[in-house]
């Protein structure tokens, strides 16, 4: 089998090269002649655990290769994924330009049976336009079928949620189309991966659903977690104890900055638009975006307070990415807390392990440093926003020499108040008093 991938952006790379994993032959096409040389020379555009060494490897078996000539992609694959961007438009909902065009593109090229998936994440009602769009630029010359076929990718972890997905939601009603949907699928039909077939409508959906309501749980811990603040609770225990409950689970239930990232905001505001314009409100997520805003302005008041004051004081400030295990910066809460330490007045010296190159771009008046220690080096405090792996194992006695006060702000609670305390830091982390009290259980 043949397959087409348009974009080769995150969803589209991965998805290429996971497919050619698959023993597929893949062809991953995009516009931007400079992506598509520098991926024929074997460089990755992004930062992703795992990709470069997948795509090298399949590159060199032959079974995926990279072009700018979309034509010839289309006629020669069976099967064509749309993985082109749907960024915000400033209503919230999202731009479906690239979609169109992609469309366009497939009807002028259809010389046979072509099964449509949309990767992307895109609005209910989606698939219908595409199917109109190939039948009017096709002229009927061929039969095709649209199919919903939504990522569930995570920054970071990307090869090994598409090679152990949850499940694989397929939205179509044409049933040769979900026949050759599985045969694509066959080696995670082998390892008993549940499917999801249903129509295009529910399959778009679906995907919305998931991430709002990801992105509800989020909002809600964060919320606990300034309750807790206010009563002396500790919102880790709170967490524990409600995702000991099967039905609700603990995944997700880390109080921290608020999310960020290219999906969780993006297609929160996208499945709120998608209600307005279909007449209703949807209170909630309504609420978790505003919650989202308010929780990131909240962390700057806790590093102002931290730090009795913003003005003229030097914070280092570690991690820069929304997530760790990625360089993605598209809403990244360390963006408004920075933007926050700035408009008060603070100098701030910045690292992260992957990060650094974009965000050169975006402040002038931002030292970036090679290392958390050089980012510690004359600061009045250090305030974590990632939770990269190598900041969970700091030498404390090497940051008391180099900070001018032994001060962590915490704000992803990757470490323990007790050994900060006793490491000589006054530390602060979200939800959680600094100095938890004893358990009964411990003096009896």
């Amino acid at each position: 089998m043949r397959i087409c991938v348009v974009g080769t952006g995150y969803v589209g790379l991965v998805t290429g090269a996971c497919l050619a994993d698959f023993g597929v032959h893949v062809v991953c096409v995009d516009k931007d002649t400079e992506k598509i040389e520098a991926l024929k020379r074997g460089e990755i555009p992004i930062y992703e655990p795992g990709l470069n060494t997948l795509v090298k490897k399949n590159d060199a078996q032959g079974l995926l290769r990279f072009t700018t000539e979309l034509g010839p992609a289309i006629e020669e694959s069976e099967a064509v994924f749309i993985a082109v961007g749907t960024p915000p438009l400033p209503d919230g909902s999202a731009d479906l330009t690239f979609i169109r065009q992609v469309a366009e593109s497939i009807g002028q090229h259809l010389n046979s049976y072509k099964v449509i998936i949309t990767k992307s994440t895109v609005p209910t009602g989606t698939g219908r336009m595409i199917e109109e769009i190939v039948r009017q630029t096709s002229g009927d010359r061929s039969e095709f079928a649209v199919v919903s076929n939504p990522e569930f990718l995570r920054e970071g972890s990307a090869i090994e949620d598409f090679m152990k997905p949850d499940r694989v939601v397929i939205g179509s009603r044409d049933p040769r189309a979900i026949e050759v949907m599985l045969d694509i699928y066959s080696p995670l039909r082998v390892a008993d991966v549940p499917f999801v077939i249903t129509n295009v409508e529910t399959a778009e959906l679906i995907k919305y659903a998931s991430n709002g309501f990801l992105a509800v749980k989020i909002s809600f811990i964060n919320e606990i977690a300034k309750l807790c603040e206010t009563l002396g609770a500790d919102v880790e225990v709170v967490a524990r104890g409600m995702g000991l409950d099967n039905r609700i689970g603990a995944k997700f239930l880390h109080p921290g900055p608020g999310f960020g990232g290219s999906c969780f905001p993006k297609d929160s505001r996208a499945v709120a638009q998608i209600a307005s314009d279909n007449g209703m409100t949807f209170h909630i997520m309504e609420a978790v975006l505003h919650v989202n805003e308010r929780t990131k302005a909240r962390m700057v008041d806790k590093i102002r307070d931290a730090f009795g004051g913003l003005s003229e004081r030097n914070i280092a400030v570690l991690g820069l990415s929304f997530k760790p295990d990625t360089d993605d910066m598209r809403e990244s809460p360390a963006l408004d807390i920075i933007e926050g330490l700035r408009r008060g007045g603070a100098h701030v010296r910045a690292f992260d392990p992957a990060a650094m190159d974009e965000c050169r771009e975006l402040w002038d008046d931002v030292t970036f440093c090679s290392n958390p220690y050089e980012a510690a080096d004359g600061a009045d405090g250090l305030v974590i926003v990632t939770e990269w792996n190598q900041f969970r194992k700091l030498e404390f006695d090497r940051l008391k020499k180099l900070l001018n006060e032994p001060l962590i702000v915490d704000l992803r609670n990757i470490y323990e108040p007790a050994k900060i305390t006793e490491a000589g830091f006054r530390y602060v982390s979200v939800g959680r008093p600094n100095e938890l009290p004893t358990p009964l259980w411990a003096s009896q």
